[in-house]
């Protein structure tokens, strides 16, 4: 088991999801090569929750941390549940389109791909000028 599934799985405990029941962890690796953990946190107001992976990206940001390395998500699903669009949108800012991603179920099941491949022509700061 690689440190980010254990992070990841670790803090997928942690998750508040008492609307739905659907606890998911990210862990993520910076290229320092630490490891910050998030998990979702569901609101009544559904539209106010955070995802698991927003929230390992605001640990990462409040650790002064910014270059996204490698990301593991693990949900307690049949298959591999992918990241949402706002995360992935948040995952490019932090993150080049090599950068690998793996979505994984607590049983085990593991889907290995990239940002790019989760959000092509993804919006980034070059359409800013």
């Amino acid at each position: 088991m690689t440190d980010l599934r254990r992070a990841a799985l670790s803090v997928r405990e942690n998750a508040y999801a008492p609307y739905s029941g659907f606890k998911v962890g990210a862990a993520v690796r910076t290229a320092s090569g630490a490891v910050y953990r998030g998990c979702n946190v569901e609101n009544v107001a559904y539209p106010e929750g955070t995802c698991a992976e927003a929230g390992a990206i605001a640990a990462m940001v409040a650790a002064g941390d910014t270059t996204l390395a490698e990301v593991y998500v693990v949900a307690g699903s049949p298959e591999p549940v992918p990241c949402c669009g706002g995360c992935r949108q948040k995952l490019a800012e932090f993150g080049a389109g090599d950068v690998p991603v793996t979505l994984a179920t607590v049983d085990g099941a593991e889907r290995r791909t990239t940002i790019a491949a989760m959000l092509p022509g993804a919006f980034d700061a070059g359409f800013m000028a």
